[in-house]
């Protein structure tokens, strides 16, 4: 098999891959866009790390040409940003990370940012670089004794737990995926009220996504109910802690301090106050940043690929290799439904799911089901998780999650095409969604949020519930507008009232472009709107 590796690996990566019987190592770093697909084509592995793009355009140019075998990717490190996941699961390619192999260091940076924070280390080296002695003017706080919030309870935030529980912290969880009401044997209670949450810590410490469920989490109304002297760590993702409000926060006293890894914007421009206010510790994006974990990640990316190529197993899969080949192109089309619906139906819950049901309907779904079922899981799963789910993991995932999960099936000989539906049951209500693949081999979206309607659920989608009365399409309209926003397409129903639910309405607009972060702001500050989501459904399989 041979294997190329097109960023810089750690020696020991290197030297793993080439003491294996049957490997023939490429190493070409530094490649053009225009270069990859040509480095490619008689690949059968890739691993880079965060310095390779590996885009759409470069695998379809890839495999064009004759000859094509690429099997795997594997990404040295945790974030696969860098990796067009579609186009990959596309063209069968397994894609693997190495999470667990950075667990430790990141965490570790984590609390590090917190002793650094605590302790005002950063801000008395300065002072002594500086020709300073002001020993008053950088007085800390003790850890010891206090409670340290931690919000995503996954691998690394339960790390995280366990130095702060080492330091004598008291630590309070924070993940609505997680139904139990502690966690690491007990040792950590979990919270269930995000601002109850807020007002019980002294200091938080992100570990989850970035999706609309956590973008801006730690803003202008949660700062409400925080205690003026919480100390804020991010070393997750860019974006899960406002930003723009921050600066703001600590000098109204709704914080006393911040320590970012992450930004929205990496590097953040040279004039940001995040890198000049006095009370915000930042780093470059350190987290995964240190020579163990170089190794690490190396080592565990070119294992990984090489037991995949040999038959001998998946680890870190990100996006479980796709769909079964062996499936008819209908059955491939119901997959391709699913995850649509899944990732719509989601995206409109107001709550984290408990509860998810598949049910599909009809003769050529048989053997199908499974893959179905697993494809809906594991879209729900992602929506709120920091590791990676996929269709190796998502059953595990939700085990662990408290998610419970039904996937049925039944034949039917009316001549219809096969029906799928899928439910997603919260603490809040029922989210339903039905969908069909016509003749045409295009998916149909025949129901969602208790409205009828015929869609094909592509693209970038905004979905709006709000209240049933006149004007409403107007003022969205004219926020899109106002913006130079263009409406591809919407689809507007009447939603059928829960008892006691006032007449509402549902709005799905389709754009030509992803919805700018302050068109969405600008809808959800409309009075009439009850809810506002952004979901990214994809373009068509051609």
């Amino acid at each position: 098999m041979r294997i190329l590796i097109a960023d810089k690996l750690a020696p020991e990566g290197l030297a793993y891959l080439e003491s294996q019987e049957g490997v023939d190592v490429e190493v070409r770093l530094g490649l053009t866009p225009d270069e990859l697909p040509q480095a490619l084509r008689s690949a059968e592995g890739l691993v880079v790390r965060s310095g390779v793009r590996v885009t759409g355009d470069a695998l379809r140019a890839a495999f064009a040409q004759p000859g094509a075998r690429l099997k795997a990717i594997a990404r040295a490190g945790v974030g696969v940003d860098n990796i067009d996941l579609d186009a990959a699961t596309e063209f069968g390619v397994m894609v693997m990370n190495s999470a667990s192999a950075s667990t430790i260091t990141t965490a570790e940076h984590a609390f590090a940012l917190l002793m650094a924070m605590a302790r005002n280390i950063p801000q008395g080296d300065a002072a002594m670089r500086s020709g300073g002695w002001d020993r008053n003017k950088h007085v800390g706080v003790q850890l010891h004794g206090r409670t340290l919030g931690v919000v995503g309870l996954g691998r690394i935030g339960q790390t995280v737990a366990e130095r702060a529980l080492a330091f004598g912290m008291d630590v309070l969880g924070y993940d609505p995926y997680i139904k139990s009401d502690h966690v690491l044997d007990g040792r950590v209670p979990m919270a269930t009220d995000w601002h109850d949450f807020l007002s019980r810590i002294d200091a938080v410490s992100f570990h989850v996504p970035l999706n609309d469920h956590t973008r801006n989490m730690l803003g202008r109304e949660a700062f409400a109910h925080t205690r003026p002297h919480l100390l804020i760590i991010n070393a997750a993702r860019g974006g899960v802690v406002d930003e723009e409000h921050l600066p703001t926060a600590l000098d109204e006293g709704r914080c006393a301090g911040a320590a970012l890894d992450v930004f929205t914007t990496e590097p953040p421009p040279a004039d940001s106050p995040l890198r000049t206010h006095p009370k915000i510790i930042c780093t470059p994006h350190l987290g995964a940043s240190t020579s163990e974990a170089q190794e690490a990640v190396s080592v565990d990316a070119c294992r990984a690929i090489v037991e995949y190529l040999r038959g001998e197993g998946v680890r870190g899969a990100v996006n479980a290799g796709g769909v079964r080949f062996d499936l008819s192109p209908r059955q491939r089309a119901y997959i391709d439904l699913a995850t649509r619906m899944a990732r719509l139906a989601v995206a409109l819950c107001d709550a984290p799911p408990a509860t998810l049901s598949i049910h599909a309907v009809g003769e050529e779904l048989t053997g199908a089901t499974d893959t179905l079922g697993r494809i809906a899981l594991a879209e729900t799963l992602s929506a709120a998780m920091d590791d990676p789910v996929n269709l190796v993991n998502a059953s595990v995932v939700a085990r662990r999650r408290g998610l419970e999960f039904h996937n049925t099936h039944e034949t039917s000989d009316d001549g219809a095409p096969a029906r799928l539906a899928i439910e997603i049951e919260t603490g809040r209500g029922v989210q339903r969604a039905e969908g069909v693949v016509l003749q045409d081999g295009l998916p149909r979206l025949r129901s969602i949020d208790g409205c009828a309607v015929d869609l094909v659920p592509t693209g970038h989608v905004v979905a709006l519930r709000n209240r049933d009365e006149p004007g409403v399409i107007g003022r969205v309209g004219a926020v899109f507008g106002g913006a130079g926003v263009n409406i591809a397409d919407m689809t507007i129903c009447r939603r059928k009232p829960g008892e006691g639910e006032a007449p509402s309405a549902l709005m799905l607009i389709r754009l030509d472009a992803p919805a700018p972060r302050e068109v969405l702001d600008a809808l959800r500050g409309l009075p009439a709107l009850l809810g506002v989501a952004s979901v990214e459904l994809g373009p068509l399989p051609e």
